[in-house]
């Protein structure tokens, strides 16, 4: 499901009651976690966190005028799904719920947020860009 709110407040507001919470407590995890210079604006109809083009000017390589995607967040119609693209980027080599770089929460009382937060600042713009040219752009 994507939506067309133009922020993030935005976005969170159209949600349903029961999964506003769990949305928000979410975005703060990342935002608190991130490291300096990701960026948080809408991505693909989601919430995302991306590396600026001031930073990283060749932006993403699907499409050159776009900010190079790090982490998105949605309100799938199933799940909460949290799209880590540096798990996708360096191959995680053990199995979750998780398509690429989608992590699916089907049951909003057993999200991790602390993990999540460890998750969200474990890489930086610097590695992240680095793993990206190495694994993913071509």
């Amino acid at each position: 499901m994507t939506s067309n709110a133009e922020s993030p407040l935005a976005y969170i507001e159209q949600l349903p009651d029961e999964r506003k919470e769990a949305v928000s407590k979410l975005r703060a995890t990342i935002k608190t976690n991130l490291p300096e210079g990701f960026e948080e604006c809408m991505g693909y109809g989601m919430l995302a966190y991306v590396v600026p083009q001031s930073i990283y000017p060749d932006g993403y390589h699907c499409n050159p005028k776009l900010p190079l995607p790090f982490i998105n967040l949605a309100s799938q119609k199933n799940f909460i799904a949290l799209y880590h693209s540096g798990i996708y980027a360096s191959n995680c080599k053990r199995k979750i719920d998780m398509g690429k770089s989608c992590i699916r929460f089907k049951n909003i009382n057993d999200i991790p947020y602390d993990l999540i937060g460890e998750l969200c600042a474990k890489i930086t713009v610097a590695q992240w860009i680095e793993q990206y040219e190495k694994n993913i752009k071509k």
